[in-house]
């Protein structure tokens, strides 16, 4: 037997040289990729990265694994090629809050739909970084920028609801130094059987710099952001103290302090990561409220790449492949005199 592969996360960097804007928060999923690759014990030979078009989609350059640099919102498109051509092949999709859910948008809600076994990496930083500053489909309401001078009235997009909506098995939120937890919940992404979609909170320091600050900074982060743990209660805030309570009356989550009113720790809501509805609550939480992060949504179900094996019969499938190397396609050709 081949013995297993030990490599450091230095051995996933490739030679290429990593043009991002310094400071910008893609180095730090860079980082986390490299980190969660030796971890796992990935063998770079049987990895792939597939992007679409901004900031984000340069990631594939700078993994020292095969890669794809796609078109602008098409990579959970050509991913799901790539995995249905070859399901031993570890595929990860980088996208963008421009690139997934604007023009792409349509491409991912199939992959996650489809629960194609993908791990989906999308970086939000509420901007078009990589065209110079415009609002994107998850700017904030009075978003200043090229494209909304007065400020933008669009109501933004909310990936992981999206994501819900779409059907995910699989829906994630981290923020993009997290250097400990990152790289634990991307693995986590990896193992699962199905989509794992992964909302990266990211900055971009040119253009919407500190946007992401409240849950980033140590100073106000205990306060700002729940983590989510399976089987956990909701706690949150540096003592513990603060909790989500769910308001039956109204079916909404809303903060509470123990000790308080009479709350105690068994009114604070349990985390079930299995459950669709509690995904949505959390994940549409907004200010003051803390927001949700973590493994938000986890639920079993058959991927698409392993229902579509069983449909297509190996036969079947190694006739498709020995036709596409064959000249027959060329041979039939109309002859010049037809």
């Amino acid at each position: 037997m081949a013995e297993a592969l030990v490599l450091e996360p230095k051995d996933f960097a490739s030679d290429q040289e990593v043009r991002w804007c310094p400071g910008c928060g893609d180095y730090s999923i860079l980082k986390a990729v490299h980190r969660a690759l030796a971890d796992a014990g990935s063998d770079p030979a049987n990895t792939v990265f597939v992007s679409g078009i901004g900031c984000s989609s340069r990631l594939p350059y700078y993994v020292n694994t095969y890669g794809f640099h796609t078109i602008h919102g098409r990579a959970p498109a050509i991913a799901t090629g790539v995995k249905l051509a070859n399901p031993e092949l570890d595929v990860w999709v980088i996208t963008g809050d421009g690139d997934g859910l604007s023009i792409g948008g349509n491409h991912l809600l199939h992959a996650l739909r489809r629960n194609v076994n993908l791990n989906i990496l999308l970086f939000n930083n509420e901007i078009y970084g990589l065209t110079k500053g415009q609002y994107s489909p998850t700017s904030r309401v009075g978003t200043r920028s090229p494209t909304s001078p007065s400020g933008s009235f669009d109501q933004p997009v909310v990936p992981g609801v999206f994501a819900v909506g779409a059907g995910a098995t699989f829906i994630a939120r981290a923020v993009d130094i997290d250097q400990k937890g990152l790289p634990t919940l991307l693995n986590a992404g990896r193992e699962h059987e199905g989509t794992a979609f992964i909302e990266i909170l990211q900055n971009c320091i040119v253009y919407n710099e500190d946007i992401w600050e409240s849950v980033s900074s140590k100073k106000t982060a205990a306060d700002s952001h729940v983590v989510c743990v399976h089987g956990q209660p909701l706690l949150f805030g540096k003592d513990r103290k603060k909790g989500l309570r769910l308001n039956t009356q109204s079916l909404t989550l809303e903060a509470v302090v123990i000790g308080e009113a009479g709350v105690t720790e068994n009114d604070i809501k349990v985390h079930d990561e299995t459950s669709t509805t509690l995904a949505h609550l959390l994940l549409s939480m907004q200010a003051p409220l803390p927001m949700a992060m973590g493994i938000l949504h986890r639920r079993q179900g058959e991927a698409f790449d392993t229902t579509y094996r069983k449909r297509k019969p190996e036969g079947r499938r190694q006739r498709v492949k020995a036709l596409l190397r064959s000249n027959n396609v060329l041979d039939r050709r109309p002859a010049a005199n037809s």
